[in-house]
């Protein structure tokens, strides 16, 4: 229970950075999806699913190799100099490229006026890349609160560079007589989609700087034979990482070039900004991961490691499931986080919502093959899912536009999740409680049924009874758990005491 607790603390802080700093910077959102139509909104919503793709690319599973060696190993530095060395040269090479045939890429990506948009997110790939192994060395040494404070940092710049270039400098081109003369050569008195991209560039700028002390007070040494280990066992990562970023984003990306030209950047601007509503389910997820992948493996050498691991599980999924119902209980309040232009598009949510429950599920029982060693099945696994996710965007995108993307999604990582647990409990066995776990995911799902019975059917117009409604299914909810897990009650209260 403590070691519990520990990752626990430790996710609290990383999701002060992840959480509170990524919704934050999704508080964007709204904006975007106001002052920006749908057919604009694409070009935002293709460029960073690209992003996702390349970062992986560029840090090719050395993250989670660092953790793994940087355990192992005598030399820490050693290891963290090699891995560092290792994907600067990757780096550089990536960003000369790119800006070398920045006007080839940006017409084969049907922007032939905009080879800017290439360059700017060659250098913001390249920073984001290379920034990841010093941030991932803070992980290891658990200094949670430096790192969240530079994630804050690089956030606060974003938003407020935002804010800046999206609505003061419109605002002061077309209310002040000094407006265009001071802003004309960045502004033509209308928000500029490229300036999304130039505040991104500004705020990785930054935080290169900021941990620029942390790997120039370090003697570099690049060590062959180890960063031969390293990437043999990262390898498989890399593949793994690309079939899942695929798994994410891929739906972005066919939506573009399936759907017939004159609606395809419509329903890509539309689906791709009511993906953000699922924003807190991966924040949660992506917090977790900072927290529990060093955890996991500074736990494997404890006697009860594996129980710990079906405890973090089964609490994992408790919550994952409390978002999931929270969100839809409460969409009446939750769709004003896009604007009304995109409403239309709120009925593939709890679709992509539950997708993210399963991706969360396959987090967690991806251990196995990482504590084992075997990460080529992680690479199969997300190989098998990628495959289902581009045939049956291929299949249903022509017959049902983007709700065929969210259909995809959700197969996708469910059965990424039935092969992950079922060749886990064959190679790395853990006894997870399987019977808790369905039942909490099937009440979840069962409670949001019953509110959307209650809504069509006995108050269809009554929007402050159905939210009174929800919020007694929700309560009933938060009992069941607390009645089922006296611990998780009794950890809640301690954590609510020590605040006190």
């Amino acid at each position: 229970m403590d070691s519990i607790k520990n990752l626990a603390g430790q996710t609290a802080i990383y999701g002060i950075s992840s959480i509170l700093g990524r919704l934050l910077n999704y508080m964007l959102v709204p904006l975007y999806s106001r002052v920006f139509l749908p057919e604009e909104a694409a070009v935002y919503v293709e460029m960073y699913a690209y992003v996702a793709f390349f970062i992986v690319i560029l840090t090719y599973g050395m993250e989670t190799a660092f953790f793994r060696f940087n355990e192992k190993e005598k030399n820490n530095t050693q290891v963290y100099s090699t891995t560092l060395i290792g994907i600067f040269f990757s780096t550089a090479l990536f960003i000369g490229t790119a800006i070398a045939l920045a006007g080839p890429i940006a017409g084969m990506l049907r922007y032939p006026t905009h080879p800017e948009y290439i360059i700017y997110f060659a250098l913001i790939i390249g920073l984001d890349a290379f920034t990841s192994i010093p941030f991932a060395k803070l992980r290891a040494e658990k200094k949670a609160m430096r790192f969240a404070t530079i994630k804050l940092i690089n956030i606060g710049v974003n938003i407020g560079l935002n804010l800046f270039l999206l609505i003061f400098v419109p605002y002061a081109y077309n209310t002040f007589s000094w407006g265009p003369y001071i802003f004309g050569a960045i502004s033509s008195g209308e928000p500029i989609i490229g300036h999304i991209f130039v505040a991104n560039l500004a705020a990785s700028a930054i935080v290169f700087l900021l941990l620029t002390p942390d790997f120039l007070k370090i003697r570099f040494q690049f060590n062959v034979a180890l960063w031969k280990k390293m990437f043999r066992y990262a390898f498989p990562l890399l593949i793994l990482g690309l079939a899942g970023v695929a798994n994410e984003t891929i739906d972005r990306v066919l939506l573009k070039y399936i759907l017939p030209e004159e609606t395809a950047n419509y329903q890509l601007g539309i689906y791709g900004m009511v993906f953000k509503i699922a924003i807190v389910m991966s924040i949660f997820i992506q917090a977790f991961r900072y927290a529990a992948e060093p955890f996991f493996f500074a736990m494997e050498k404890e006697k009860d490691s594996r129980k710990v691991y079906a405890d973090v599980m089964k609490y994992f999924v408790i919550l994952m499931t409390f978002l999931f119902l929270a969100i839809m209980l409460y969409m009446n309040l939750v769709k004003y986080f896009v604007g009304e232009n995109f409403y239309s598009g709120l009925k593939v949510v709890p679709i992509l919502l539950y997708s993210h429950v399963f991706l969360g599920i396959f987090y967690n029982l991806s251990i196995w093959y990482k504590l084992s060693g075997q990460t080529r099945f992680g690479a199969y696994i997300s190989i098998i899912g990628t495959s289902i996710s581009v045939g049956l965007n291929i299949i249903l995108i022509p017959k049902i536009g983007y709700m065929g993307s969210a259909w995809a999604n959700f197969a996708c990582y469910a059965v990424m999740m039935v092969i992950s647990y079922i060749l886990g409990q064959k190679y790395y066995k853990v006894h997870y409680d399987m019977l808790r776990i369905f039942i909490y995911m099937g009440l979840s799902a069962g409670l949001w049924y019953i509110s959307v019975l209650f809504a069509q059917h006995l108050m269809p117009n009554e929007t402050n009874m159905q939210m009174a409604f929800n919020t007694i299914l929700l309560i009933i909810f938060i009992i069941v758990i607390f009645v089922s897990e006296p611990r998780l009650k009794l950890m809640v209260k301690n954590i609510g005491s020590k605040r006190n």
